[in-house]
């Protein structure tokens, strides 16, 4: 991991250490975080997110600032609910803001939790 990854990834542990079921891995070229074996967020190497929300969520989250639809490549945007966030505006109430959001969208697929 980069030096920008592992502080990004030391946030995240913070904001969900009550979470009952987390394992990390490597996807996408980030350090995914997963809650209930689902994606929640990756460290970008650069210290950016990468966040999974609801899909219904997808056009009001995108208009927050440092946000955009996540591409998985040049011109290849992923799908509503991928969403990545500039390591810029990832002060602690934005970081607890995005990982809240990808709990929610979480416990909505996995019927476990909030």
């Amino acid at each position: 991991m980069t030096p920008a990854q592992e502080e990004l990834v030391e946030r995240i542990r913070d904001l969900i250490a009550d979470e009952p079921v987390q394992r990390e891995v490597s996807m996408f070229g980030d350090h995914c975080i997963l809650v209930n074996d689902k994606m929640i967020v990756g460290a970008e190497k650069d210290g950016g997110l990468l966040v999974r929300v609801s899909a219904d969520r997808n056009d009001e989250l995108v208009l927050r600032a440092g946000a955009r639809q996540a591409v998985m490549g040049p011109g290849r945007e992923m799908g509503q609910g991928w969403i990545t966030v500039d390591a810029g505006e990832l002060d602690e109430e934005q970081l607890a803001f995005w990982v809240d959001a990808a709990l929610e969208n979480n416990a909505a697929v996995t019927g476990i939790g909030r």
